[in-house]
Parts: C-alpha cells; sequence; structure tokens
C-alpha cells in the first residue's frame, strides 16, 4: 500500500531541503510538531524510500584560487567537481559572520550550543552579541 504524505510530512521535508544537517528539533520549531513526531515522521519516510540521504554539498569556491590548479579547477570556479582530490594543506577562505569580510589568521570564535560563529576580530565579535542578545539568549 503506498504512503500518502500529509501536510507534515511536506513541511518536514521542505525544512530539510533547505537544510539537511538541521536536527530534529530545529525542524520541530519551522513545522510546529513535537520533536518525536519529526524523527517518527522522517524515519517513517526513510524506510517508504523517499529520503535516500542526506548529501555533503561542498562549496568549492571557498578553496584558494592558487591550491585548486591541482585539481584542474582554473577557470571553472562554481561548476560541480567530481573528479578531482582534495589535499592536506589546501586553505578554505573563511569569511567574518558580522562584516562579511575576510578572517585572515586565526578567527574569534563564539560558541552557541553545538555551533560556533566566526569572526574576523573581537570587535565584529562584540557587534554581533549585542545584536543579536536576545536570540543569544534562548540559545544558551
Amino acid at each position: 500500500m503506498p504512503l500518502k504524505l500529509d501536510e507534515v510530512d511536506a513541511s518536514i521535508i521542505r525544512s530539510l531541503m533547505r537544510d539537511a544537517r538541521k536536527s530534529f528539533r530545529q525542524v520541530s520549531r519551522e513545522t510546529g510538531v513535537s520533536t518525536p513526531t519529526v524523527k517518527a515522521r522522517y524515519q517513517r519516510l526513510v524506510r517508504a524510500g523517499l529520503i535516500r540521504a542526506a548529501v555533503l554539498d561542498v562549496d568549492l569556491s571557498k578553496l584558494e584560487r592558487g591550491k585548486m590548479a591541482g585539481m584542474g579547477m582554473a577557470g571553472r570556479m562554481g561548476q560541480q567537481w567530481h573528479h578531482g582530490r582534495l589535499r592536506k594543506g589546501m586553505l578554505v577562505g573563511i569569511k567574518c559572520d558580522y562584516c562579511k569580510g575576510q578572517v585572515g589568521g586565526k578567527p574569534s570564535v563564539l560558541k552557541l550550543g553545538n555551533s560556533e560563529r566566526l569572526f574576523c576580530c573581537t570587535s565584529c565579535r562584540s557587534l554581533y552579541r549585542e545584536k543579536y542578545q536576545g536570540r543569544l539568549r534562548q540559545v544558551l
């Protein structure tokens, strides 16, 4: 007998299609359904074969251009890459979560539960905390 999707299933799928790394709790908040219900529905959709995998999507444009030449990527930024090799020592460009500028050297880190925000300097970290203090209290 085929599985008939309802609005709860559809909202869970839409949420996970935006970001498959979300926790069941985050999906629960977005959909207005309890966390155990989200988990049960997710597992049912996996067993039914509708959800096959959460796919890793690597943004290769974050790698520095000079290091990409060894991967055969020169001039192919933004295209999908399947046949190159990631190598030890490749550099990943990091943008500040506040000012969106390049982070040079060691980033200033703000830990929020299980995640981290990265900043170019302590000033940006402080300004971020100030701007989002209401939301940060909910997370912490």
